[in-house]
């Protein structure tokens, strides 16, 4: 699947048995596709960052207005619509993969459905803060995403040379 800045994807299930990480979301049984992912390209890599969305906001909300009330700012979980609905994008919850592991666009109606630009915008700058707080040692995130950089990078370097 070719990737489109702005929205939000489906994952296959084929990356989470690749990676074996439990500390991500995974997709539900059943065949549905949840959680969505906000996908975002990542500047320095072939890489694209995917970022869950929850519809359990008030569960985030009260995370979320923790952390401001401590630290003056939440970097980990951005508030706002998607799909005409309140979401939770968490940052906290991101990880890597490549285009191949895209499933499918979200659609409504068979429409994609686009994320507002403002959300866009703040989950983009909060992204680049936890990568910053990453490359300093600090544990922002739940899943080990330095390991999954490694793996998909290397998943990207082999299909380079085939």
């Amino acid at each position: 699947m070719i990737y489109e800045e702005g929205y939000v994807y489906h994952i296959k299930d084929e990356y989470f048995e690749k990676v074996k990480d439990d500390k991500l979301m995974q997709n539900k049984e059943n065949g549905t596709y949840r959680p969505a992912f906000f996908c975002l390209r990542d500047s320095k890599t072939p890489l694209l960052w995917m970022v869950p969305l929850s519809s359990r906001v008030e569960k985030f909300k009260t995370i979320h207005d923790k952390q401001i009330e401590k630290y003056g700012k939440c970097l980990t979980i951005v508030l706002g619509k998607f799909d005409g609905k309140k979401s939770a994008f968490l940052l906290q919850n991101m990880f890597p993969v490549t285009e191949y592991y895209l499933d499918h666009i979200h659609t409504r109606n068979n429409n994609p459905v686009p994320v507002s630009h403002s959300v866009q915008q703040a989950v983009r700058t909060n992204m680049k803060q936890i990568r910053q707080l990453l490359t300093r040692g600090r544990k922002v995130v739940f899943p080990d995403i330095n390991r999954l950089e490694k793996i998909m990078l290397k998943e990207v370097s082999e299909n380079l040379s085939e």
